[in-house]
């Protein structure tokens, strides 16, 4: 009934002395980097688009003075947008297990060379043991909302992690739905027992990080388990 620094303490070694977990361990200096030249990255992309919709207002307005500073703004940013990209492919170059995980990524369909940039990143960012277990750190497990009888709600993906890398993940899965073989077997599988869309679709997004979780573990590039007429 009581919560204090004591009894959490407490309660935190009695729980290491029963479970033994694994000793934390910091990320590889290199995937640290490329975590942060990442999220640079993202954060310039979100001031792209910032500055675009206000180009598109003082259009709509017809205000030449802001139309002409929004413009110089934007082509600083651009500028340095292509700069990152160039210093986050100069990274990948400069070490072959992250380059070599980078290509294995891009070999599912569906992975380009945006994603394959972040999934790097996110899954060498920790010793995962297994592809379920990489999902659920990344928020792609379905979780019940319920409470006795009052509350009765659909399940949804826990979102816990990192949400840029769902919403690549999101875009990637609509994408594999049509041509990754896998994942559209699994997609028109769902469909057909009457789950929804969304429900189809964030299954989808978990495959594929189950799929890259195999390709990076193998070191081997990805090989459809399902043939081109499955479910046709």
């Amino acid at each position: 009934r009581n919560k204090t620094d004591r009894k959490d303490s407490m309660m935190l070694a009695r729980y290491g002395i029963e479970r033994a977990p694994a000793p934390w361990q910091p990320e590889p200096p290199e995937v640290r980097e490329l975590k942060r030249l990442l999220g640079r990255l993202e954060a310039l992309e979100q001031d792209i688009r910032r500055e675009e919709n206000r180009l598109e207002k003082a259009q709509f307005n017809e205000d030449a003075l802001a139309q002409e500073s929004i413009g110089n703004v934007l082509e600083a940013l651009r500028e340095e947008h292509r700069r990152l990209q160039q210093q986050i492919d100069d990274h990948f170059n400069a070490h072959d297990h992250l380059k070599r995980d980078r290509a294995l990524l891009e070999s599912i369909p569906g992975i380009g060379r945006v994603l394959s940039a972040s999934m790097t990143a996110t899954l060498r960012s920790r010793a995962f043991r297994s592809a379920r277990q990489a999902a659920a750190f990344h928020g792609l497990v379905p979780v019940q909302q319920e409470s006795g009888t009052s509350i009765q709600r659909q399940p949804r993906l826990a979102k816990t992690g990192s949400s840029g890398l769902r919403r690549k993940l999101y875009m990637a899965a609509i994408a594999a739905a049509h041509h990754n073989a896998d994942v559209r077997d699994q997609y028109q599988r769902l469909l057909r027992r009457g789950k929804a869309k969304m429900a189809a679709i964030g299954a989808a997004m978990r495959k594929l990080l189950h799929i890259a979780f195999g390709v990076l573990k193998s070191q081997q590039p990805y090989q459809p388990r399902c043939s081109t007429g499955c479910n046709q």
